[in-house]
């Protein structure tokens, strides 16, 4: 039995009222049903297509802005609103930690049904961008296009990606020119793995179809220093594996411990698999603040 097709349907001058959870914004319907955006500010008031309704909700997306809000702010990075790894940054840092705080308070008060002390203000992160000590990258053959790309008569040119994958598809990888979560030289090490990929002919995962050798990399930073680099290749070929990995190692002499895993399962999940120490240590070092 096919599966009913939900009608599209249009809401003009929508305010948007309110933040949830996973980065998604809340309006209210005429009808009343809350609706889920991931591409407004509170304070928006905009036109909204929706592509999924429920019971109780909506989810769609903000396609014409009236009027935007206050509380907006131009985000850091060029991949905003494509990569999904920042949902917030179109939205200034204080109106952030006030939603954030709003959030885990109604969750513990109108979810668990926990009576609180008084809630003291949430305590901001000295640093808004470039903090966090581990990310993972994923090699692809066949990048994501934009629309404007896709629509586009041009040539495409390189198609090869490594970057992150596009929220809800697993096969779907954006090309990360720069990214802002995790301090340099990660953004270093990667521009360069895949500049130096493409020179030698170093082929390009592609999930589909299981082919390719590049799989994914995971960059792994530490307070005291240390740097941790492994590579996971989706078969063994000594020759090239051994190109790239002394490649890395001389460029990034920063490097303490590189890494290799010969992963040929259709996952990337290494867990069952041997991790092999190439160059350096087999671990690194973290101080943790008392």
């Amino acid at each position: 039995m096919s599966r009913r097709k939900t009608r599209k349907q249009v809401f003009e001058n929508v305010e948007v009222i309110d933040a949830g959870a996973k980065g998604k914004t809340i309006a209210k319907a005429p009808d009343g049903k809350v609706i889920f955006l991931p591409n407004a500010v509170p304070g928006d008031v905009v036109d909204v297509q929706t592509f999924k309704k429920r019971k109780a909700y909506y989810e769609g997306k903000a396609t014409v802005f009236h009027k935007l809000s206050d509380k907006r702010t131009t985000p850091a990075c060029e991949h905003f609103g494509t990569c999904g790894g920042c949902k917030w940054q179109d939205m200034a840092y204080e109106h952030q930690l006030f939603y954030k705080q709003k959030e885990v308070t109604n969750n513990l008060t109108r979810i668990g049904h926990i009576e609180l002390p008084e809630v003291t203000p949430i305590f901001g992160a000295e640093n808004q961008y470039f903090y966090r000590n581990k990310m993972e990258f994923s090699f692809s053959d066949s990048r994501w296009l934009t629309l404007e790309e896709v629509q586009s008569d041009e040539d495409l040119g390189d198609r090869n990606a490594l970057g992150f994958h596009i929220p809800g598809m697993w096969d779907k990888i954006l090309d990360v020119k720069k990214c802002h979560l995790q301090a340099d030289p990660s953004n270093a090490i990667r521009n360069a793995v895949k500049a130096f990929a493409l020179e030698n002919d170093l082929e390009f995962f592609n999930t589909r179809n299981q082919t390719g050798l590049l799989r994914t990399m995971m960059i792994r930073t530490s307070s005291t220093g240390d740097i941790m680099v492994m590579i996971q290749f989706f078969k063994e070929d000594k020759e090239k594996r051994e190109l790239i990995l002394d490649y890395l190692g001389e460029t990034f002499p920063e490097i303490t411990s590189l890494q290799y895993v010969i992963n040929g399962k259709a996952n990337d999940t290494i867990y069952d698999q041997e991790v092999i120490c190439y160059k350096g240590n087999d671990h690194i070092f973290e101080e943790m603040e008392a």
